[in-house]
């Protein structure tokens, strides 16, 4: 058996009944093929992708900002306690291999950031798009639905990594 693959899963806190559906339904697709979820371990895109997870079967991680792992939402299976704050988007991104960004605010911007700035590939459901000087930026790979972003990202790791 190869190893196991980490894909984030992000995205806003107080997020709409269309994000938590596809949330759910990425967290499904992510347990389904063997990866791990990797998320902000609290509630909204993060909660409803771990009880997707969890329902079929995976293993989910939720890296805490504050300093109670007791805050980790119930799908949550491994809770890292952190104490840094928003200061935990970097080790959340950094933590995966792929980044799914399901809709999303600011604090999911962050995190896209990060992880673009670090090579770590991002897939965009229903969530944001970039633009440089008035021209699109590309960097974020846009998905029809969660199974296609699950796709996206298992087919951008690697599968002989090095190092990890």
């Amino acid at each position: 058996m190869g190893k196991k693959k980490f894909i984030a899963v992000i995205g806003s806190g107080q997020a709409t009944i269309e994000e938590i559906s596809l949330a759910k339904s990425v967290g499904q697709e992510i347990a389904r093929r063997g990866a791990v979820l990797v998320c902000g371990g609290l509630g909204g895109v993060m909660e409803a992708a771990c009880q997707g997870a969890v329902k079929a079967g995976g293993t989910t991680i939720g890296i805490l900002p504050g300093d109670n792992r007791q805050t980790a939402n119930p799908y949550v299976q491994i809770p890292i306690v952190t104490g840094i704050g928003q200061a935990r988007n970097v080790i959340v991104v950094k933590s995966a291999q792929a980044v799914i960004a399901v809709g999303g605010s600011y604090g999911t911007l962050s995190e896209i950031g990060h992880a673009l700035q670090n090579g770590i590939p991002v897939i965009g459901l229903h969530a944001w798009s970039l633009a440089k000087n008035g021209q699109f930026d590309t960097s974020i790979f846009p998905a029809k639905d969660p199974a296609d972003a699950v796709d996206i990202a298992i087919n951008l790791i690697p599968d002989d990594i090095e190092g990890e």
